[in-house]
């Protein structure tokens, strides 16, 4: 199918919504690496799974499910990791999720920041560890997005790497 006109047709819209997957991996709204698998999914069964088979949809659905599972904790694990209480790390997913609905991508960011510090002075803790929990959710949310790049730009190139060998 690869050689026909059709062929190169679903692979180009396939390789365009692989790169709307890559961009969503850093803008909001955008379902990144689901959207790559969705990809996959579709170029495999409407291909009758000649470039590659179930096992290879099983183990990108395993890897995609655990994106989206640490991509949603990410700020409170780094928030955890930099001494937050268990108020600060529920801040940051808080206030991530309210700064994203509120104001986007800066609200996003600045949410998960403000969140867990939010959370912490809650707690009556100091201003000082507030402050470092809130910088730790920041670190934990970019090193999220870092690994969602990342695992999208692998899940692209191995589809590349499939489709034509």
């Amino acid at each position: 199918m690869l050689a026909t006109a059709q062929g190169i047709t679903l692979i180009v819209v396939a390789l365009l919504l692989m790169l709307v997957g890559l961009l969503g991996t850093i803008v909001p709204w955008v379902p990144g690496v689901p959207l790559i698998y969705g990809v996959y999914l579709v170029y495999g069964l409407v291909t009758g799974w000649e470039s590659y088979g179930l096992a290879v949809m099983a183990v990108l659905g395993g890897v995609t499910a655990a994106v989206m599972i640490l991509d949603f904790y990410a700020g409170a694990l780094g928030a955890k990791r930099f001494g937050a209480t268990p108020a600060g790390a529920w801040g940051s997913i808080i206030g991530a999720i309210l700064g994203l609905v509120l104001f986007n991508v800066i609200g996003l960011i600045v949410g998960t920041f403000a969140g867990a510090m939010s959370g912490e002075l809650l707690s009556r803790r100091p201003l000082n560890e507030a402050v470092r929990s809130g910088w730790g959710a920041l670190v934990g949310f970019l090193a999220g997005t870092l690994f969602r790049f990342v695992t999208a730009t692998v899940m692209i190139g191995l589809f590349v790497w499939l489709v034509f060998q």
